[in-house]
């Protein structure tokens, strides 16, 4: 029976901390919504087919997501702080849950669509409030711990998304890649209702309708915005519009939320030196990795000629590599600090780069293997020490919207590294393809692997900015959230003893 925070339960004779089931609960709510969107990208072709649409309709299943997703994750902090963080995970799950259902159901795209938009609301709720949860839970000396965790879900849902919507699609049906997520759903929210504690609440404040409407209108225009950029170039007047928008969007949120007495989203929290290093860095190395991990299955589609199934295998070497290094990287956490392990493993991303130059039409599979593998180190390595560290002053108080905008700083990091890739690929295809003789096949092929290689070095150009933003963080700043004999002390609030928020 469970009665407070340092409190456990019991399964199967066992006692169980309290932080541990905590961690289960977040684990098995990422774990389906990052399956959902990995899934998906594998059937949007069948979805095409079985609807009868273009790919212009087809990509608001996904942009819907995104939008929704966009509007809700800085918010995730106020709505958890209002109504506390258990019922708003539960609240989270059970509408994602609920709105797969209705997708899975769907017999038309615009319901289809719909329960998307419905999915994002839940999707954008869930990761923040979970992290939140689960960093509250864990004491800061063993944040560490909790960060490992989170590199279960990060690792293992994208590596089996791909394989499992193949299958899906190919021997159940397109409906079931949304029908998956019910099992799993359910399973988070009994874990949310039985084992779960609801926390004592922080005071909101007022809402911040002003903060709301600007921030995720921000957010969701500048996502989009990148997202048409990456797609259709960006001379579009629709593509610098949209950018134009969002940063007259994101310019009169950052002037409101700094003025308001209590802010949607507590933009002052950037003003803690660990805190806002942290954000950039969470910038370099997510627009690093998946800028990478965006190219890499196409040119493993285009130009080696792989299934799609087929791709997804030759990766997961490094979601495999990227999970026990991250397991090790949190026991030399305590001990080393995270400057080191930030500095090794930016430094691995810079010469991943490099590595990937030696990539071609003709690289033998065991040398494509040990390149994912060092991707994957350099992902494992930096995971732990960069989550850890970001949160190491941040207030119990502050958790829910520290979280939120470190939820949004990586959306953002997503969408522009891949972006960025997609850019430099097509700029570069055109540059080399217009300098070749397309009657001759190979160099047509060649030309093609050199823009990959190019685009490959974004890699690098992200890795070299986060080693220098390394230099900026001081173990002892993290000093909270490392191994000390008698170190249970709570972390101090950004910006000393004044809270980052001002309260009633």
């Amino acid at each position: 029976m469970l009665g407070g925070m340092g409190d456990v339960a019991r399964a199967g004779g066992r006692r169980i901390e309290y932080k541990w089931l905590v961690g289960i609960t977040f684990v098995l709510g990422l774990i389906m919504q990052i399956l959902d969107m990995t899934v998906l990208n594998v059937a949007l072709a069948t979805l095409g087919r079985e609807f009868r649409v273009g790919e212009a309709t087809l990509q608001w299943v996904l942009t819907g997501y995104l939008v929704s997703l966009a509007v809700f994750v800085p918010s995730s902090g106020w709505i958890a702080d209002r109504f506390g963080p258990k019922r708003t995970f539960q609240t989270a799950v059970v509408v994602f849950t609920a709105a797969s259902v209705l997708c899975g159901l769907a017999g038309a795209m615009w319901m289809l669509i719909g329960a998307r938009v419905l999915q994002g609301i839940g999707g954008g709720m869930l990761a923040p409030v979970g992290q939140a949860m689960l960093f509250r839970a864990f004491p800061a000396h063993e944040r560490a711990k909790a960060s490992a965790v989170l590199a279960v879900p990060v690792t293992i849902a994208p590596t089996l998304g791909p394989l499992l919507g193949g299958l899906l699609v190919e021997y159940a049906g397109w409906r079931w890649i949304f029908f998956i997520n019910v099992p799993v759903g359910l399973i988070a929210l009994l874990f949310t209702v039985l084992f779960l504690e609801e926390e004592q609440r922080t005071r909101a404040g007022r809402f911040d309708l002003p903060g709301f409407v600007l921030a995720g209108a921000g957010l969701a225009t500048l996502l989009v915005g990148l997202e048409q950029g990456a797609q259709h170039g960006w001379s579009r007047p629709a593509t610098w519009g949209t950018l134009l928008v969002a940063a007259a969007l994101l310019s009169g949120l950052a002037a409101r939320e700094l003025r308001a007495a209590h802010p949607m989203l507590d933009l002052r929290l950037l003003g803690d030196r660990l805190f806002g290093t942290g954000n950039v860095l969470l910038l370099c190395s997510t627009g690093s990795i998946f800028g990478v991990l965006f190219l890499l299955p196409l040119y493993l589609q285009k130009l080696r000629g792989y299934e799609p199934l087929a791709a997804g295998l030759v990766l997961a070497p490094q979601a495999l590599a990227m999970l026990v290094t991250t397991q090790l990287a949190s026991r030399l956490y305590g001990r080393v600090g995270p400057r080191p392990l930030l500095l090794i493993g930016y430094s691995v991303l810079i010469s991943m780069g490099l590595l990937l130059q030696l990539l071609g039409t003709g690289t033998p599979f065991w040398q494509l293997v040990l390149v994912l593998v060092w991707l994957g180190l350099g992902m494992g390595m930096l995971m732990t020490p960069l989550q850890t560290a970001t949160f190491a002053r941040v207030s119990q108080d502050s958790m829910g919207q520290a979280s939120s905008l470190f939820n949004a700083s990586r959306q953002v990091a997503t969408a522009l590294g891949t972006a960025v890739c997609a850019t430099i690929l097509v700029a570069l295809t055109g540059s080399y393809m217009s300098t070749v003789d397309h009657s001759v096949p190979a160099a047509v092929v060649e030309a093609q692997m050199s823009a990959y290689r190019g685009a490959f070095l974004v890699s690098t150009a992200f890795g070299a900015l986060g080693l220098l933003m390394s230099l900026r963080v001081r173990n002892a700043d993290a000093a909270a959230t490392l191994r000390r004999p008698g170190n249970t002390a709570e972390p101090p609030r950004p910006g000393g003893d004044r809270p980052a928020t001002p309260r009633p």
